[in-house]
């Protein structure tokens, strides 16, 4: 059991545009840090939530949460009130920098996003900000890990444009050394506008939106199979695997 915090919460903020993105067109894209909710609102939002029955607390919501200048405040402040572990979702555009790793070195888990193996396919699918690149994700990446002593974790969304990357994909998953591979697909249809319930929305979407295509389950477990056996990592498919 989750308990999703936002540091953003505004409307959808980040350094990507995915194609798949459960939020739709992101309506500001942008790569510098600011605040955006401050650390106070945060936490007497979270004593009057149900945080008791939450196994984790995973920071996400409104696009990339790195971008929140108060990020490292929020970790604390979560990991101090709830005593328990507290896990940061990314796309990387930021890891480069040496403030961000060091807030990010208090988190318990950080799982970093990786969809492209190739700049190209990175551009098709994540519609970066301009200056970000893959290649700078991946060394961000990996010298992150050099000095993260947590649960480092790689989320892979798999669709019919990067089905074709495996092997490259296992080299990068070679250079990052995680430990933990998440392949996913989507699962959550591309709202046709913002609406604030395209956050957490799974079924029963009442909202415009279409339907994206999704991998098979025979091509995500030929893909855990091919990517477990090309790296030797742990790969947990979301289709559940054999």
């Amino acid at each position: 059991m989750s308990l999703g915090v936002d540091p953003i919460c505004v409307n959808s903020v980040c350094s990507f545009n995915c194609t798949y993105c459960q939020l739709g067109f992101i309506q500001v894209r942008v790569n510098e840090r600011q605040i955006f909710v401050p650390t106070e609102k945060v936490m007497r939002d979270l004593a009057e939530s149900r945080w008791r029955e939450a196994d984790v607390i995973t920071v996400s919501g409104s696009g990339e949460p790195t971008l929140a200048a108060n990020l490292g405040e929020i970790v604390d402040g979560l990991k101090s009130f709830t005593g328990k572990p507290v896990l940061v979702l990314t796309n990387g555009t930021l890891l480069h920098l040496p403030a961000l790793q060091a807030e990010l070195k208090r988190a318990d888990k950080v799982f970093i996003k990786l969809d492209a193996a190739t700049e190209e396919t990175f551009k098709r699918i994540n519609r970066p900000v301009p200056g970000v690149t893959l290649e700078g994700i991946v060394k961000a990446a990996c010298a992150f890990r050099e000095n993260y002593q947590g649960f480092l974790g790689i989320q892979m969304m798999f669709t019919r444009v990067n089905l074709h990357e495996v092997t490259q994909f296992a080299e990068l998953l070679k250079r990052i050394r995680p430990d933990e591979v998440q392949l996913n697909t989507p699962t959550r249809p591309y709202p046709q506008k913002w609406v604030i319930q395209t956050r957490g929305s799974h079924d029963g979407v009442d909202y415009p939106a279409r339907p994206l295509k999704r991998i098979t389950s025979e091509e995500a477990f030929r893909l855990e199979a091919d990517l477990r056996a090309l790296t030797g990592l742990k790969i947990i498919s979301v289709y559940g695997g054999k």
